[in-house]
């Protein structure tokens, strides 16, 4: 939810800050700051709103020049956004950047309170930062000893960078349950919250475990375990490079995301299917093993959860298994009903959203199997799953995701494929034919983006919308959530998705005179019932936007615009249904004038309840 970097080495350590921090802003953008050594002395700069108010704020009373520092940009959890609760904070001779949430903090700050100490923020990371000033000098200036005391008190999920008024060619790391990592370069070593925010530095880099602590210096990195041991790391190298974190001429990260969907398909796909038939052998995953399991649950957030909607259509209708579809932080508390012949399937993109990773946790412990599909590698929840997909879209930048979302159902359909060869519920010639059909999405989806004119004039016609709803059935019911949520998360516009067939049981009093409707409509066995459903909402006024193949001419008193689609296998219609209505989105924000890649409110990866 917060961005992190850190910095020692012979770069001007600002301009390396802030330049992470720009890769970072998408996971918070509420505040900024840093903390520089500056002749030896750590200069502070912070301040309230985006990190080009803290450019504006150092263009106008100088910044720090140093070789050392830290860096945080902000989405607020504790305390409201202003410049005294931005990171970093500092307590004595200690300054510290926080992502995460300490939960014991109101019992740490009494204490701390008790023994004399004074606040100037409403936040949990300052405790944080007083508390480790408070063993630091306990433990006569030793920074070792106070961060391992400190962590033995702290509850919750934190990653940390820190520096030490005594020790100015030294950055201090550490993380339990946030990500964090420790880049590599020469001469220079860097930590950051993911790989973007250095990978014009370096693309080597280490992966702290939890409880691991990382003493960086210019010549070198040390990490060490909560008994002081020396721990030896496996160097890691980023296998994109930095223009995948670019815009690349394109107006936002959004929409290049959008167009990096047919190669983001193909990468994830193709080296999964051998010889015509899906082989998910490599990610753990073999025909005896699918053959074991007689209940599927399918846990996750968001976007995420929507895809594993989509994926709970394709497993049931294919394979004839039972499946659960739950969001994430659902399932921790309605004691789930899961049994050791159950797999888990887990979805995250970042792979470290806070509630999928504790709904992965308890799977384990129910004696369920678990299957982690997942963006980042080496995330904690690529790495606690026993069974991992590799989802191979790239960085995705923009708050609101796309290619994540495409890759995400692609490996569902991969996944349900096999399965449900595995257990004859199709047999190998079937099998072969949708794969095949999969393996031909990519070129459908460049197709589509290739006649998105129409997605712009529908948008045109949105803006002043105040309340707008997605219909449809079966899949297109899945993918209406998707829709929705999409142009909620960056138009402001308020919408639902509903199944076409509840519209009679009370949403169709909502129905006002000119009130979008968004229908889709792609499912051939579904399609003469959804357009009844579509008149109904039509004759009580509403403007109706019909998504569906391209062969079908509807009538005047059905759809005022249509967008239309490839002919295709009903089954696989949602990899192409979803792109208009990720435009239509993308253009409605356009055309309201919202900050598409980072809407109010969001961040990208939620790392805490």
């Amino acid at each position: 939810m917060c961005g992190i970097v850190g910095y020692v080495g012979w770069r001007d350590a600002t301009d390396v800050l802030i330049d992470g921090l720009s890769k970072l802003e998408y996971r918070g953008y509420d505040s900024s700051g840093i903390a520089v050594f500056e002749n030896e002395v750590i200069k502070v700069a912070k301040s309230k709103g985006r990190l080009t108010d803290l450019q504006n704020k150092m263009n106008q009373e100088g910044k720090p020049i140093g070789h050392a520092g830290i860096g945080h940009t902000r989405w607020a959890t504790h305390g409201e956004p202003s410049d005294r609760n931005s990171h970093p904070h500092g307590g004595g001779n200690v300054t510290l950047v926080h992502n995460g949430i300490i939960e014991n903090y109101k019992r740490l700050k009494e204490f701390l309170l008790s023994k004399g100490r004074v606040f100037e923020s409403d936040t949990d990371t300052e405790v944080v930062a007083q508390l480790l000033d408070y063993y630091y000098q306990e433990n006569h200036g030793n920074p070792m000893d106070a961060i391992i005391r400190t962590m033995q008190e702290l509850e919750g999920s934190y990653a940390l960078g820190i520096v030490f008024a005594d020790f100015p060619d030294k950055v201090y790391a550490l993380r339990k349950e946030s990500p964090l990592i420790v880049g590599i370069g020469e001469n220079e070593s860097f930590i950051a919250s993911d790989m973007t925010a250095i990978l014009q530095y370096t693309k080597n880099y280490y992966l702290l475990e939890h409880d691991e602590i990382a003493v960086l210096s210019k010549k070198q990195v040390k990490v060490y375990d909560l008994h002081y041991q020396k721990i030896q790391k496996e160097l890691k190298i980023a296998d994109w490079d930095v223009s995948a974190a670019e815009k690349c001429g394109y107006e936002h990260y959004m929409l290049k995301e959008i167009h990096e969907q047919p190669t983001a398909v193909k990468t994830t796909i193709t080296p999964r299917i051998t010889d015509g038939l899906p082989n998910l052998e490599e990610c753990g995953i073999t025909p005896e093993k699918l053959m074991e399991f007689h209940k599927i649950h399918i846990v996750a957030c968001g976007t995420a959860m929507h895809a594993g909607t989509v994926g709970k259509y394709v497993i049931e209708k294919l394979a004839r298994i039972p499946v659960n579809v739950d969001i994430a932080s659902e399932f921790r508390y309605r004691e789930p009903l899961v049994s050791q012949n159950d797999l888990v399937i887990i979805i995250s993109q970042s792979g470290e959203t806070a509630d999928s990773l504790a709904a992965l946790r308890l799977a384990k412990k129910l004696g369920a199997k678990t299957l982690a599909i997942v963006n980042a590698k080496g995330s904690s929840i690529a790495r606690e799953a026993d069974m991992l997909i590799y989802t191979h879209a790239g960085p995705e930048i923009a708050v609101a995701s796309t290619k994540a979302y495409m890759v995400q159902i692609a490996v569902m359909y991969l996944f349900a494929f096999e399965l449900a060869l595995a257990n004859h519920a199709i047999d190998e010639q079937e099998c072969r034919r949708l794969t095949a059909l999969l393996q031909e999405t990519p070129e459908k989806i460049a197709e589509i983006l290739e006649h998105k004119e129409m997605t712009q004039l529908i948008a045109s016609e949105l803006i002043t919308a105040d309340s707008l709803l997605y219909i449809g059935r079966g899949l297109d019911y899945a993918l209406s959530m998707e829709g929705s949520l999409k142009l909620k998360e960056i138009s402001y516009i308020h919408s639902e998705s509903y199944a076409a067939g509840e519209l009679k049981h009370g949403t169709i009093s909502l129905i006002t005179e000119n009130m979008p409707v968004i229908a889709i409509a792609t499912q051939q066995k579904l399609f003469d019932k959804t357009i009844s459903n579509i008149k109904e909402v039509k004759a009580r006024g509403a403007k109706v936007i019909l998504v569906c193949r391209e062969d079908y001419t509807p009538e005047q008193d059905i759809a005022d615009y249509k967008f239309g689609l490839p002919d295709y296998d009903d089954l696989l219609m949602p990899m192409l249904a979803v792109v208009p209505l990720q435009l239509i989105a993308y253009y409605t924000a356009v055309h309201k004038g919202t900050d598409v890649d980072k809407p109010r409110n969001l961040a990208k990866s939620v790392t805490v309840e």
